[in-house]
């Protein structure tokens, strides 16, 4: 391959890079504002200057190129020497910072960026420590661009991301640069909202506070928040995200770059769908029905006593016909494998089905690559797999008649009935409302033992109801719509006394075998899952998120 020298650094590269490529791929810092790899190119912040020494195609000698060139639109040539540290370099360095403060209003202590403004940042690094301005600031004013968005114009720096994001990556066009030197700044166009389907990506893109996340705003200050790699747990698309939080709570959820599922972008349905993990509604204690002395009442049960009353739901309906198992495409492989294997240990005939799967619309790829998925399951494939695999591993059972059923939704309803099934087993946790008309009547009159986050029309008639955690509040892995199994980490700790559908799951099975009591570890049931036929893949083929490595800060802390 061939190779460059940047700061010192000799460096392998591949032919159509650009010099600011290389150095970011091999962790070298260049300070950059206009450049991002997901959108074009117009090096107009001017920091990323550096001076550039190329090979004379005749004698082989360095020569070097008499003015600062942007290492963001210049590519990356064998033999080439790029230093961002000379003199000349530096003093453009702080001289870009010196005019991008000149009408900054440097409110750094009401603003929401302060603690991740790239203008924080550089000021620091490449700026000087006093400013020489002593004109009055132009002041622009504060706009409301969309209904999740504010636009901060005084803080903008004129890097123009967001614009060419709404052009190029969403192609909506709904945002402008209005007015030309001092009072250039990013407008809508009049009676355009900045209302399209990823419109939340401009507030990531923008590399100071200009663009504000209403929904965040005066909620948090980011160096309190800790980042949790997750999985968009709304669709089937699978993107890669981060879910911030602090002390149990969620303030916002954030794209991972993934180049091969979501690149640097999520919609804002996966952006702001996850409120209902906080909803004042969630289901928070175990019920039994009748298990007080008013005939029909729900008071709180202990979930000894609840799991209790399941076991004996669930072996009472095996003994008097079959158990079916509703497994919601909202949970992760490992769910569904440990509540199918509790459910198949007490009936080997057992129907499993998938649960209802979501969809609106059609899925839409965008110009740049990203696909907007209309499913609105994060694991419908992950579920039908391990279901599939466990229902085909059954022994003395396979080709008969008794042989476990894996159904869809509907399929699921048929089968209550044909099949004999006189107690089910329900998983929801769904965002929303999910039981449907036909659900209802063909459950009218068989026992429910329900497992589920919110309330529902199941809530009231289920003989056990067990409140479970949402995918925020625990780890596993999905599959998403292209078959690509990802892993996701716990972000907080379940409410109160919910427990994950794998723990209940679990403490079924111990409640069945009498084997000890183990508690859910992802990882280990994985290699459990590795050893059924089928399932093979759990071992070397699920997707885990890329190491993170603690940034270390050179600012010199005294003790007072």
């Amino acid at each position: 391959m061939p190779k460059m020298t940047i700061n010192g650094f000799e460096l392998e590269f591949e032919k159509g890079q650009s010099i600011i490529d290389v150095a970011l791929k091999n962790q070298i810092e260049i300070p950059h504002y206009c450049y991002h790899p997901g959108l074009s190119v117009p090096a107009n912040c001017r920091i990323c200057l550096a001076e550039i020494s190329q090979p004379n195609h005749k004698t082989g000698a360095l020569e070097l190129i008499p003015k600062l060139m942007p290492t963001c639109h210049t590519a990356a040539a064998e033999g080439m020497v790029v230093t961002t540290l000379s003199p000349k370099a530096v003093a453009n360095q702080r001289a870009v910072m010196e005019y991008l403060l000149i009408n900054h209003p440097v409110d750094c202590a009401v603003c929401d960026q302060a603690g991740e403004c790239g203008l924080q940042d550089y000021s620091y690094e490449y700026g000087r420590s006093q400013s020489r301005f002593q004109e009055d600031k132009i002041k622009n004013p504060k706009k409301d661009v969309g209904p999740n968005i504010l636009l901060y114009s005084d803080r903008c720096i004129m890097c123009t991301r967001c614009v060419r994001f709404t052009k190029e990556v969403t192609q909506t066009s709904e945002l402008m640069v209005d007015g030309r030197g001092g009072t250039e700044m990013i407008d809508i166009f009049p009676g355009v909202a900045l209302d399209n389907e990823l419109a939340g990506n401009v507030v990531d893109l923008c590399p100071v506070g200009a663009l504000l996340d209403k929904d965040f705003l005066f909620q948090q200050r980011v160096w309190y928040l800790k980042k949790t790699p997750s999985i968009d747990g709304i669709t089937a698309s699978g993107d890669n995200v981060s879910i911030e939080h602090n002390e149990g709570v969620i303030y916002r959820i954030k794209p991972r770059e993934n180049l091969e599922v979501n690149q640097w972008w999520i919609t804002d349905e996966v952006r702001y769908g996850w409120k209902f993990v906080h909803s004042e509604n969630r289901l928070k204690l175990p019920t039994v029905r009748g298990a007080s002395a008013l005939d029909g009442a729900r008071p709180p049960a202990a979930w000894e006593t609840a799991m209790n009353r399941a076991v004996e739901v669930l072996q009472a309906g095996a003994r008097n016909g079959r158990i079916a198992l509703l497994v919601s495409p909202m949970l992760a492989c490992e769910e569904a494998f440990l509540l199918a294997r509790a459910v198949l240990a007490i009936d080997p005939s057992a129907v499993l089905g998938v649960g209802p799967i979501p969809r609106s619309g059609e899925d839409r790829t965008l110009a740049g690559g990203f696909t907007i998925c209309a499913e609105k399951a994060p694991n419908a494939r992950g579920v039908r797999r391990v279901l599939e695999a466990l229902a085909a591993a059954q022994p003395a059972r396979r080709n008969t008649a008794s042989t476990p059923m894996v159904c869809d939704s509907d399929a699921f309803i048929a089968a209550l009935t044909t099949a004999g099934v006189g107690v089910v087993l329900i998983t929801g946790n769904y965002p929303s409302a999910w039981v449907t008309e036909p659900f209802l009547r063909a459950l009218s009159t068989r026992r429910i033992v329900l497992i589920d986050t919110l309330p529902n029309r199941l809530t009231d008639s289920a003989e056990v109801l067990l409140p479970a955690a949402t995918w925020a509040e625990k780890s596993g892995c999905f599959e998403n719509a292209k078959g690509r199994l990802q892993s996701f980490e716990r972000a907080i700790q379940p409410i109160d006394f919910v427990k994950s559908e794998s723990q209940i799951a679990l403490d079924l099975a111990t409640r069945l075998t009498g084997a000890p009591s183990a508690i859910f570890d992802a990882g280990a049931i994985r290699n459990e899952m590795a050893g059924v036929p089928g399932l093979a893949l759990f071992a070397d083929q699920v997707h885990h998120p890329a190491a993170t490595h603690a940034r270390t800060s050179d600012m010199v802390l005294i003790e007072l």
